[in-house]
């Protein structure tokens, strides 16, 4: 399958993105990042994009840990493997382990999680299946987090859950391809 738009360069990005670019390739440890090389040729469109996205992970409120389970199983549900290739890296950062990452996989109803994780996963699961999330997983995420937090989780989920769609629609392909 081939990428829709190109992946960009100098000149389609300009200076500014082809920096953004570089720096953000290198921290994902790929000489080209497709996802930003693609993006980036909407210039001032995709540093606000960065900016919006930095502030939900790596800047949220959320713990690493907690942002990367969310991150992991939007990128499962939505059969994403670009999003699953950058965030299985980022998410060992975090201390999510290979039996952590099955887990992730399998869903909310796999055992050994805790009750908090189990009620992230479920909202989780519930956004991206239903766009909504009922009143009975809505309270035991309540139990947990607060309205600020409780906000963050919803954002990072559709902010995930949108970048798969990009990242399909563009057939944007994964690094190293």
């Amino acid at each position: 399958m081939r990428p829709r738009i190109s992946p960009g360069r100098f000149r389609e990005l300009g200076p500014i993105n082809w920096v953004v670019w570089q720096v953000l390739s290198r921290a994902a440890g790929t000489d080209d990042a497709h996802l930003f090389s693609t993006l980036g040729r909407t210039r001032g469109l995709f540093r606000g994009w960065l900016h919006f996205s930095g502030r939900l992970m790596p800047g949220g409120r959320l713990p690493r840990h907690e942002s990367e389970l969310v991150i992991l199983r939007v990128a499962h549900l939505r059969d994403c493997e670009y999003e699953m290739d950058h965030h299985i890296r980022l998410g060992k950062r975090a201390g999510v382990t290979t039996e952590i990452l099955d887990r992730v996989r399998s869903g909310p109803t796999a055992p050994d999680w805790s009750a908090k994780h189990r009620a992230l996963l479920t909202a989780v699961d519930q956004l991206v299946g239903t766009r909504d999330i009922d009143d009975t997983a809505w309270t035991a995420l309540t139990a947990h987090y607060d309205e600020r937090s409780l906000i963050e989780i919803v954002l990072l989920a559709n902010q995930y859950e949108g970048l798969a769609s990009t990242i399909t629609a563009l057939r944007i392909q994964r690094d190293g391809v």
